[in-house]
């Protein structure tokens, strides 16, 4: 999500009353997708304001609502159950954001690592009818709407927003002895960069990539996490300023130049008429390289992206082309094959008003957080071909599927047992699977 104009970076005052003025307009002039009613819901809410209540342990029951004719109970949906909603107020917090998830190598017991405004939730969702809020790693210092966690060798590394945050790590083998609710101290904090927006992290290298710091220009922070608990700041790179996002890999693609290669594939911008995919090589930390950069047409804000398993194809996503331009949920397709000449292959245009959020690929599958139009899953097995079909939906925002920064956050669609964990600013946590 974009942060302050403030602290982020400067829009002139006629962009922001621009943008100001299409929500507005668009508030004003929404028409409601389904009648609304909360007494649905006045039970569950009842139950969950107790659970808070209780210090011991922390469970939220909930009984599956199928994916009837179009809706599960007020939810727009298509192919997609609902397992479980747990509210905001079952966390005590105001706002929703990121989320990632855990699964115990042993046990298999699945975790979710919920954002939150005021910190970090551990809930656990093995099963997802009976879900365990296990405690709380709360903010290093300030509430923040923005929040980024990530995984590396069952370890959690979570940068915020908040002013002098840092990096906290959290040894996430502590929730599996847990047997009551807990507010958890973190284990260590690196405190060279303050506050940022992101984090990302290359599990095969043991590196996490700090985004959106004062460090660097806020490009991208290179920290060496093999010992999780001794973080080691190794460099970074300025040349490009801020990096919003970014996904690094180990690269296996088809242009032998780079096989083996650490890349950093980052969504850079200016907040103006800078927009473009960045991709790096940072297999030398103290020297990383640019190896190319690309823009496209229509740009408002570069936001993040993801590259396919076979790192063929690149999906980008950004933030404010539906309050600048007035187009649908829009995606954008780069192939590289070269990486030192990416090409535009195709643009995908969803069928709402929505923005896109962040997005994750897991096979020929892409998710796509798509704000006030929920969880879109689209099929991307016949890109080559320019192809992209939405297949099934869950939708957790019915008011509407305005251009409006509410909904759905972030969705994580990588565990084993097919349930997707779905933050929803507004609303919380839901729980899904697929038909």
């Amino acid at each position: 999500m974009i942060r302050s104009v403030k602290v982020r970076y400067i829009f002139s005052k006629i962009e922001i009353n621009l943008i100001i003025n299409f929500i507005l307009l668009f508030a004003t002039i929404q028409c409601s997708k389904n009648d609304l009613s909360a007494s649905n819901f006045e039970e569950l809410e009842r139950v969950q304001e107790e659970n808070q209540n209780n210090t011991e342990k922390k469970v939220f029951n909930f009984e599956k609502i199928s994916c009837t004719e179009g809706f599960a109970n007020e939810y727009p949906c298509k192919d997609y159950d609902l397992l479980s909603w747990i509210p905001l107020s079952f966390f005590g917090s105001e706002s929703a954001n990121d989320n990632w998830g855990w699964t115990d190598s042993n046990s298999k017991r699945e975790f979710v690592l919920q954002g939150l405004n005021d910190g970090l939730a551990f809930l656990d969702i093995t099963d997802p009818q009976k879900v365990i809020l296990i405690g709380k790693l709360l903010s290093a210092t300030d509430p923040s709407d923005w929040r980024d966690v990530k995984i590396y060798n069952n370890y959690a590394f979570v940068v915020s927003e908040a002013s002098s945050h840092g990096l906290q790590v959290f040894n996430l083998n502590r929730l599996l002895d847990s047997d009551e609710f807990k507010i958890f101290n973190e284990d260590h904090i690196a405190n060279d960069f303050g506050n940022a927006h992101n984090i990302a992290i290359n599990i095969s290298t043991g590196f996490a990539y700090i985004l959106g710091s004062a460090l660097y220009e806020r490009g991208p922070v290179f920290y060496d996490i093999s010992f999780p608990e001794q973080p080691i700041l190794r460099g970074g790179f300025s040349g490009t300023s801020y990096i919003h996002d970014a996904q690094i890999i180990t690269y296996e693609g088809e242009d032998q130049n780079y096989l083996g290669r650490e890349i950093l594939l980052g969504s850079n911008s200016d907040g103006g008429e800078t927009n473009q995919l960045i991709i790096l090589d940072v297999t030398e930390k103290t020297n990383p390289q640019i190896i190319s950069t690309i823009s496209y047409s229509y740009g408002g804000y570069t936001h993040q992206g993801w590259i396919d398993e076979n790192h063929r194809y690149f999906y980008l996503g950004d933030e404010l082309d539906e309050l600048r331009y007035g187009n649908k949920t829009r995606i954008i397709t780069f192939d590289l094959k070269d990486l030192n000449n990416p090409k535009m292959h195709f643009v995908y245009e969803g069928k709402t008003d929505a923005i896109d959020h962040n997005l994750y690929i897991k096979s020929n599958k892409l998710y796509l957080s798509n704000y006030t139009a929920g969880l879109r899953e689209l099929n991307i097995e016949n890109i080559e071909n320019q192809e992209i079909i939405e297949e099934a939906f869950f939708d957790t925002h019915p008011e509407n599927d305005d251009s409006s920064f509410e909904g759905v956050w972030n969705s994580y669609p990588f565990f084993e047992s097919g349930v997707l964990a779905v933050s929803d600013i507004n609303r919380g946590l839901f729980l899904i699977k697929r038909k």
